[in-house]
């Protein structure tokens, strides 16, 4: 594949979500009660459920799809604290004591993780592995040096190569973090689901969470207007619900990344690998039906900002032929990370002055560790007890460097998008698309979206996003609207994918 405008080829989605069979369960079709609703079926969710009702709170999970099919259902699943290059800049920014926590609180994570696979003989592939950031260039080495003098700063185990052990990566420098994990996560959390609904838990598919209506009992609104009271609720969703109430949309910066599944040629060495160079890249492998793959990563942007994104699928099959080799192509699929002003998640109350509603976000890349973290941050809090971890991933907190800076750029960025997308009129016209083709086209003299799908039927929809109102562009590797402002995207026929639009896109009829 050298040429971005041929079609990608057919391979099958993420093999993840095929590979564990759970269960289907009802809508909610009318109103209940409870102690803790929960809102996303994720690994947050499911961890924060299985938790909170082993502690005899009753809990209901709702979730707007399908369990375990969005994010959590398409990952690369490391369970690690080396989240790229970033313990020399929380030291900067946030103090070498709040550095060492989030080191100590992404290693907890991992420890709980592995007592619970461990203690219930569950079968999800769990290895231990290195966790390693390679250098290529002058540049970057200098700047894995100077992370690698912030781990010793902090007494974090690690170790600095030369080299790594694939041969055709010229590293000039790797910084290895020592016992790190990864797994199958599905395996893992059916075993967490299964656990909540022996101790009666409860669980609504299809459930869709709009608004939270406020009282000394919150209240959750559905998509069918049905309700949920409990005395908390807690936002798991991948974008909070209930955005509005803490702005987390103007927050947060929205980037897509790419992920291919191959047959390598010649055995992998083991080990779990990040670039430190731009752009980066990511390799480790995972076992199939017995098998080894490898699982190529990377190619990361904002969402929306690209129009042309089969050529980061493109750039990481030529990278995985120049280093590992291919023997065949197996699996591709994307996902959606959200980042913080200061790069900490946000776990904890919505508001600082609301301690009925919580909420969990900004994992970025690294959602195995950091859901678990959270989870265990809202069984302390819901029980009362203290967690050293609290104040570093308050979601109030604003720090004047580098949060100021972060806010302004991405905001200045997000308003250009906006007064571009209102004053540019495209020049195509809906009879130029081809089957399989999408467009921003020109209806009747105002902006629209189109596709053709492969037996000839034609797709339109208005291109205004329904969260604030910016003007989508068209995603030809995902067949989908995407929102270059805050993240959200859409089916073809309009339908909300991710938040935190909730609304779907009006439909055009041309006849």
């Amino acid at each position: 594949m050298e040429n971005s405008n041929q079609a990608m080829p057919t391979y099958p989605k993420s093999y993840w979500r095929d590979s564990v069979d759970l269960p289907t369960f009802d809508a909610l079709d009318k109103d209940i009660t409870a102690d803790v609703t929960i809102v996303g079926g994720g690994i947050t969710g499911i961890t924060t459920a299985y938790l909170l009702q082993k502690e005899g709170f009753k809990v209901v999970l709702i979730e707007a799809g399908r369990i375990l099919k969005g994010t959590t259902g398409h990952t690369t699943a490391k369970i690690t604290a080396q989240h790229d290059i970033i313990y020399n800049e929380f030291i900067q920014h946030l103090g070498k004591e709040q550095a060492r926590a989030y080191y100590d609180a992404n290693m907890e994570a991992k420890q709980f993780i592995s007592k619970i696979i461990k203690e219930n003989g569950i079968e999800c592939d769990f290895k231990e592995q290195d966790a390693i950031i390679y250098s290529t260039t002058e540049q970057s080495l200098n700047t894995l040096k100077t992370e690698q003098e912030a781990y010793e700063k902090l007494g974090i185990e690690h170790e600095f190569l030369d080299d790594i052990p694939i041969e055709s990566i010229k590293a000039n420098g790797a910084l290895v973090m020592k016992n790190q994990a990864q797994f199958h996560p599905l395996h893992y959390l059916k075993h967490l689901l299964d656990t909540f609904l022996k101790d009666g838990g409860t669980v609504y598919e299809n459930t869709t969470a709009i608004d939270v209506e406020e009282a000394l009992k919150p209240k959750v609104i559905t998509l069918n207007k049905n309700k949920i009271e409990s005395h908390y609720v807690i936002s798991c969703s991948h974008f909070p619900f209930y955005d509005f109430k803490g702005g987390y949309f103007a927050r947060m910066k929205v980037d897509r990344s790419y992920v291919i599944g191959i047959k390598p040629k010649e055995p992998f060495p083991g080990g779990m690998y990040l670039s430190a160079d731009q752009p980066t890249h990511s390799l480790r492998s995972v076992t199939v039906d017995g098998e080894e793959i490898v699982l190529v990563s990377g190619e990361g942007h904002k969402t929306g900002h690209e129009k042309d994104t089969l050529k980061h699928y493109e750039a990481l099959e030529r990278f995985a032929k120049e280093t590992i080799g291919v023997e065949q192509f197996l699996y591709r699929w994307s996902a959606q990370d959200l980042t913080t002003l200061d790069k900490v998640p946000y776990i904890g109350r919505i508001k600082s002055n609301d301690s009925s509603i919580y909420v969990a976000t900004g994992f970025r890349k690294w959602g195995m560790t950091s859901s678990t973290v959270a989870a265990l941050l809202f069984r302390d809090i819901l029980m009362k007890k203290d967690n050293s971890y609290r104040t570093l991933y308050d979601p109030a907190r604003f720090h004047a460097d580098p949060s100021i800076r972060q806010f302004i750029g991405q905001n200045l960025d997000v308003a250009g998008h906006f007064i571009k997308g209102k004053i540019f009129l495209p020049n195509k016209e809906v009879q130029e698309l081809k089957p399989g083709e999408g467009s921003v086209v020109q209806v009747n003299g105002k902006r629209a979206g189109a596709y053709v799908d492969e037996e000839g039927k034609l797709h339109v929809v208005d291109t205004t996003c329904t969260h604030m109102g910016c003007e989508l562009e068209w995603n030809n590797g995902e067949h989908s609207w995407d929102c270059p402002c805050h993240g959200s995207r859409f089916s073809i026929d309009g339908e909300v994918m991710e938040g935190p639009a909730e609304r779907p896109l009006d439909k055009i009829d041309l006849e």
